[in-house]
């Protein structure tokens, strides 16, 4: 039996969603976000030291395991049939690898700076600093983030513009891993009417049986 111990509103949702895809046993444990803060609650340090979500909790392998892509890689060589698992010898697997990383490595930073940016530039503050922290805000999201952003969601666009997955005409776990972000972004605004590609890959996860089984599954998510 799988345990999975799920934050509300987080990266954990689309593990939900992988663990219905394969039709494996598990149980959640849900896990809320501070209502100030929006940190992880400290529940989930007694779990791993990290102290974030998703972790799994594999009794039968005596496994505990964090990080989505590690999980989402786990779950896929255990649990997997042929339809989720990519080999060495198959030409597309160094393309899989390639999104299953690039999801965490490429896209979120920018993402997660840019809620951070727009936090500080709204938090309280005396009123002297307001101008000088909002300056710098404007000048990090002018001249560094947004050009990440841009150049991602571009690159993306391209790549799915043709293909149904990233990956090939087949769903993966780089699918998966590859949803939150870009769910998120629909979501907010940010991946508008000029990202059709995107737009229409994000529907498709969304449109899946099993991704609306997560859905109940998981409860509160702000993104589908």
């Amino acid at each position: 039996m799988i345990t999975l111990h799920h934050l509300n509103n987080s990266r954990s949702q689309r593990i939900i969603w992988l663990l219905e895809e394969l039709g494996v046993d598990y149980d959640i444990v849900q896990h809320q976000r501070d209502p100030k803060t929006q940190l992880a609650p400290p529940s989930l340090r007694a779990i791993h030291p990290l102290g974030k979500s998703p972790v799994i909790v594999d009794e039968s392998n005596q496994m505990v395991m964090a990080e989505s892509g590690a999980i989402i890689e786990y779950l896929i060589q255990v649990y997997g049939d042929s339809q989720w698992q990519r080999h060495r010898d198959q030409a597309e697997y160094w393309d899989y690898v390639f999104w299953l990383h690039y999801s965490e490595g490429s896209v979120m930073p920018p993402l997660v700076m840019r809620l951070v940016m727009a936090g500080v530039s709204k938090a309280p503050m005396p009123f002297f600093a307001k101008p000088i922290a909002r300056s710098i805000c404007s000048k990090v999201l002018a001249q560094f983030v947004q050009p990440n952003i841009s150049r991602n969601l571009a690159f993306i666009e391209s790549h799915l513009h043709q293909r149904q997955w990233f990956n090939d005409e087949r769903i993966s776990g780089a699918d998966v891993q590859m949803s939150f972000a870009l769910e998120a972004g629909v979501a907010s605004g940010l991946i508008d009417e000029r990202f059709p590609a995107i737009r229409a890959f994000v529907e498709r996860c969304h449109q899946r049986p099993a991704y609306q089984r997560a859905l109940k599954r998981g409860g509160e998510y702000a993104y589908a």
